[in-house]
């Protein structure tokens, strides 16, 4: 299956994020004050709303009508969670010792970058979209789950931790997302597979990426 060529591919990429300083210090508690605020600024204000749309994009030029649905269902929960994850922080940052969001926080160079990859990848064939997207789709899950399993219980982070995972409803989504996947990538020719795989390096790249711009950017925020 497609999944298991791409699972060979960004695995590796995906142990580097998940040992990225950003990641462990939440769960270890190490983390510099400012950073996850920083975090929250960057991928509720930017990203997750451009990744939503981007899912959207994908969704108009899918031709089953399943995949569709199903990449219109994922769009939806995208966005809405920008707007939960938002909330939660904001009540959960005295708690943690953490300063406030900005009111309108710039978006940092690095975040556009990212958000003009979303943008750009899904322009082209539903194969490239579809591995442009899958990244952040995919190794989120490993990354949440990693959160909960593995966090120290004397970590301050512990309250972002348990709001910041989906649960089970979201593990089975990505299931149905692989699935999708596998039948695009048995549909499609030679060069659109090859696209793909392209494409889904580039976005493995960009996940590691956005957690590195936010440790570096925050303290000069």
């Amino acid at each position: 299956m497609l999944r298991d060529d791409l699972w060979e591919l960004g695995e590796p990429m995906l142990r580097e994020v998940n040992a990225h300083p950003f990641w462990s210090g939440l769960r270890d508690g190490s983390l510099a004050d400012g950073v996850l605020t920083y975090f929250v600024e960057q991928d509720t204000g930017y990203l997750l709303p451009a990744f939503g749309r981007a899912l959207a994009r994908c969704a108009s030029i899918a031709v089953d009508d399943s995949h569709a649905a199903l990449l219109t269902q994922c769009a939806g929960a995208t966005l809405e969670s920008a707007g939960r994850l938002r909330a939660a922080f904001v009540e959960l940052a005295p708690k943690m010792d953490q300063p406030a969001l900005a009111e309108r926080p710039r978006a940092d160079p690095a975040t556009q970058a990212h958000c003009a990859f979303f943008a750009a990848t899904t322009t082209g064939s539903l194969p490239a979209a579809i591995g442009g997207v899958l990244p952040m789709v995919w190794f989120n899950l490993h990354l949440s789950n990693e959160l909960t399993a593995k966090r120290s219980a004397e970590s301050r982070y512990r309250p972002w931790i348990d709001a910041y995972d989906s649960g089970p409803g979201f593990e089975r989504g990505v299931q149905e997302f692989l699935r999708m996947v596998d039948e695009i990538g048995a549909d499609c020719s030679p060069a659109d597979r090859a696209r793909l795989i392209e494409q889904f390096s580039l976005g493995a790249k960009y996940e590691w990426a956005f957690a590195e711009l936010v440790l570096r950017r925050a303290n000069g925020r």
